[in-house]
């Protein structure tokens, strides 16, 4: 491989690359470790750029604040990923090791399940609107429902006539429909048990349609009444909203989803994991749960390679190099206190003497004052 490539890709892996670059055995281990943890940040970056893009979403230069965003959140999880690494010592006992692991396990197991989660939304983007479709239309259909019933109980006595007005008007039209069926059989000579059987236009026909005339009046009349009452209540529906509310169309239904923000797609990816009528839908939960662990344990794999790669060359080399700094740490502390303590007897003895010529000054001068 490339020199460059390797030790970026040692850079990656948090290793000592000056160290490293004398153990040829080693080169390759730390070069997956670094490219597991260069993914990683990759992924993460991806992942923070999507789920920002959902969030600014229709505002002007929504791309450029999730590239930004996702540079950074990309960065910040490889740096941590890389701290996570380099930090066990392999230098301990395997229970240390793993005691030392086991926070950055945990960690590592939050920090995946972060970045999985914008890439599901991605993963199942079409399961995700249809679900959405169904969530907006159901939530449409309510808000009607809940107008529809407000808008009743507001206008009891009005809803309440007009439909008595109906039931009138329905029952006198069906009656006329009945009486103007007997008049032409009385006409026309057929025989019933309300007719007389012979043809012709006589008195009895000539009653009967004078009342039908009359109910014919009255029928338009309610008619008209009908018309003012329904003219009143589409009036109210209008002025309350009811008529500007419908159920969506397709068309808005698909526009809806694709202007649909990060807290509702993230509402509808847990939702898929059941079927519309409620029932648990096994398949797509397992999908989603899968994919989520493929992300979690490919964040946790560089702590488990680190875990499970055995002591080399360059891990004792590492140790010397600890060692030896930490004993030229305490060389150096040695020579700073002994150069204190030099320094402090000094200024002590100096001290001492510099008082002694004052005494002996002071005495000299009461001497002579005697004399």
């Amino acid at each position: 491989m490339n020199n460059g490539i390797s030790r970026f890709f040692w850079f990656c892996s948090g290793a000592h690359i000056e160290s490293l670059e004398n153990y040829p055995t080693e080169h390759n281990k730390y070069i997956g470790i670094g490219a597991t943890i260069f993914f990683t940040g990759l992924f993460a970056a991806l992942s923070g750029g999507y789920a920002m893009y959902f969030v600014f979403k229709g505002a002007d230069f929504a791309w450029f604040f999730a590239l930004l965003f996702g540079i950074i959140w990309g960065l910040a999880i490889f740096n941590m990923d890389r701290y996570i690494v380099s930090s066990i010592n392999k230098n301990a006992s395997s229970r240390k090791q793993i005691w030392q692991a086991t926070p950055r396990i945990l960690l590592a197991i939050m920090i995946g399940i972060v970045i999985s989660r914008p890439l599901e939304l991605k993963i199942f983007d079409k399961e995700i609107k249809e679900r959405l479709h169904v969530s907006y239309l159901n939530g449409q259909r309510s808000k009607i429902d809940t107008l529809n019933k407000a808008f009743e109980k507001k206008y009891t006595i009005e809803i309440g006539k007009l439909n008595e007005t109906k039931a009138q008007r329905d029952s006198l039209a069906a009656a006329i429909k009945s009486d103007r069926q007997k008049l032409n059989f009385e006409i026309f000579g057929n025989k019933t048990t309300e007719t007389s059987g012979i043809m012709g236009y006589g008195p009895y026909a000539k009653r009967k349609e004078a009342e039908l005339k009359q109910r014919e009046q009255n029928l338009d009349t309610l008619n008209s009444d009908i018309r003012q009452m329904e003219k009143f209540v589409d009036g109210r529906k209008q002025f309350d909203g009811l008529m500007t509310e419908k159920l969506y169309t397709t068309k808005q239904l698909d526009s809806l989803s694709n202007i649909a923000g990060f807290a509702d797609r993230n509402w509808a990816l847990g939702q898929l994991g059941f079927n519309v009528d409620g029932t648990r839908d096994l398949n797509t939960a397992m999908a989603v749960t899968f994919i989520g662990l493929l992300f979690i344990f490919f964040e946790c794999l560089p702590v488990f390679v680190k875990l499970m790669s055995s002591r080399g060359p360059y891990d004792q080399a590492i140790e010397n190099i600890e060692f030896s700094q930490v004993h030229r740490s305490n060389k150096e502390r040695e020579f700073e206190v002994e150069v204190a303590d030099g320094i402090h007897e000094t200024r002590v003895g100096t001290e001492i003497e510099k008082r002694k010529a004052q005494i002996r000054n002071q005495a000299h001068r009461e001497l002579n004052g005697e004399d």
